[in-house]
């Protein structure tokens, strides 16, 4: 019985191992590098240089506003940082296209906010800042329960320690919490930025025009069909991918090297 229960769980996670596999097997095995050059130097270069400047923009904006606020959802148990919590979680699991919407209601030209940006000669619509708006909403939960995750794991023995040899609160969080939670940190960064870099639908919503490299896919699929969009989709994917495994791989090799 135990070795049937074994081959029913390994089969399981075969099964599932392939059903998130076999899509991106086919687009490699239909898509050639060459084609992906092709469109690097026609329709793919200026789609990615544009999100890949406005994710990196987004991914500032998480670390800075991100992390103060990942680090009181671990430490500070008062209600109003409980209920942060769980409001969080609506961006999360809201579907990006609703998220477009929303983005419209309250950064759009006819809202408060707007109106503000209009005077300063700026607009969340169409434009870099649109983009980098709605990036950042749709990622920045991803980093924020990461670092709440990764600040909660560290023993608040060792910054006690810290304070009752002098050390400021500052310098502890720099020497002592910051190096302890690096590795969660960096694991919801690279999520992030993911997400940020593949952003579709309330990028889509707010902001057509420029084209991010997520649109585009959508834009060539639309007009020239598949066989256009396949190879800016393998873009997209290379672009994304390497990120995250390097960070996955860096953090299993540092736990071996902590084991041995």
């Amino acid at each position: 019985m135990h070795r049937f229960t074994t081959l029913c769980v390994i089969l399981a996670a075969l099964c599932s191992a392939c059903f998130l596999l076999v899509p991106v097997v086919a687009l490699l095995l239909h898509v050639s590098w060459g084609t992906l050059w092709q469109v690097w130097g026609s329709d793919g270069r200026e789609p990615f240089v544009l999100s890949l400047e406005t994710t990196s923009i987004a991914m500032a904006m998480v670390i800075v506003f991100g992390t103060p606020l990942g680090w009181l959802l671990a430490r500070d148990r008062r209600v109003v940082w409980r209920v942060t919590e769980y409001l969080m979680l609506i961006p999360l699991l809201m579907p990006p296209l609703v998220i477009g919407l929303l983005l419209i209601y309250a950064y759009g030209p006819y809202g408060p906010i707007g109106a503000m940006l209009y005077h300063f000669h700026m607009s969340a619509m169409n434009t870099r800042l649109a983009v980098v708006i709605a990036q950042v909403y749709e990622a920045v939960p991803y980093y924020v329960f990461a670092a709440q995750e990764a600040f909660r794991g560290v023993d608040p023995a060792y910054e006690r320690t810290s304070y009752s040899l002098g050390v400021s609160p500052g310098k502890t969080f720099l020497r002592i919490t910051l190096p302890l939670s690096l590795p969660g940190l960096l694991m919801g960064l690279t999520m992030a930025f993911a997400r940020a870099i593949g952003a579709y639908g309330a990028v889509m919503v707010v902001a057509y025009n420029p084209h991010t490299l997520p649109v585009s896919i959508w834009v060539a699929l639309e007009e020239q069909g598949l066989p256009v969009a396949l190879p800016l989709a393998l873009l997209l994917i290379v672009t994304a991918l390497p990120l995250p495994l390097a960070t996955a791989f860096w953090r299993r090799m540092r736990h071996a090297a902590i084991q041995s």
